[in-house]
């Protein structure tokens, strides 16, 4: 998700139908650019030369109906009724007529990549994490397993809140403290908590945040890919492993 401002001035985006190392692009209506879905940069066109230009990017996570809902009760949500599709276009991502259910569902891609990494499958989930010009990746497996993850990336400690029956993972800036999971047994997004006092901290959209609102740590923008794709757009990536902690 990227802001669609150009130089301060909103825009439209649309999508070009053509592909960029196997990622779409996308193109914006103003300038007829095209622009990486990736790392939301321009490639070909007007601005491609403009090196500066970089979409902000917004912090997201796929999730579950259910566990969304569960911690926004008063949500709003995008209807399938409108004047453009039908609502059968929009079925779930697991049923078999889906548009894309083809391509999950096979092991590699359908075009080629020019640079590869063989350290996970092509496929594998991956959460990415870009600070500065630094890149970390840790699977999705190894988040929901371990539901809380305190780790440093580039000088900057970070912690990372993952639900264990979904995507619905966060990263968060930390202080000079590790976290851990509260006490209890549950599936979904946790808060997280503090080893050294035993205070709690709120894992929200935005931060997180302590009972007395005395803490807060903001969350940094991440996203969720294929391997093959982050590793296209970020050769140079580090690759977690608990077993290295």
């Amino acid at each position: 998700m990227y802001s669609a401002r150009i130089d301060g001035k909103p825009t439209i985006f649309g999508t070009s139908g053509m592909l960029y190392r196997s990622n779409k692009l996308m193109y914006d209506r103003e300038t007829k650019t095209l622009w990486s879905s990736l790392p939301g940069t321009p490639v070909i066109g007007p601005l491609a030369h403009r090196e500066d230009l970089k979409l902000e990017i917004f912090p997201v996570a796929p999730t579950i109906w259910c566990e969304w809902l569960a911690e926004h009760p008063d949500t709003s949500v995008l209807s399938p009724l409108n004047d453009f599709y039908r609502p059968i276009v929009y079925p779930r991502g697991d049923y078999y007529k889906s548009t894309y259910y083809r391509y999950r569902t096979i092991p590699n891609t359908m075009f080629p990549v020019w640079n590869r990494d063989s350290r996970l499958g092509t496929k594998a989930g991956v959460f990415g994490v870009s600070i500065s010009d630094s890149h970390i990746a840790y699977t999705v497996s190894t988040l929901r397993a371990l539901r809380v993850v305190n780790d440093r990336v580039v000088g900057r400690d970070v912690v990372i809140v993952s639900s264990a029956i979904s995507s619905g993972i966060r990263v968060y800036e930390r202080d000079a403290q590790e976290l851990q999971l509260p006490v209890g047994s549950f599936d979904g997004r946790p808060a997280a908590k503090v080893y050294e006092s035993g205070e709690t901290l709120t894992a929200d959209e935005s931060a997180l945040v302590s009972e007395d609102g005395s803490t807060t740590l903001r969350r940094l923008s991440s996203n969720i890919y294929f391997w093959y794709a982050w590793f296209a757009f970020h050769p140079e990536t580090d690759l977690y492993s608990a077993l290295q902690k």
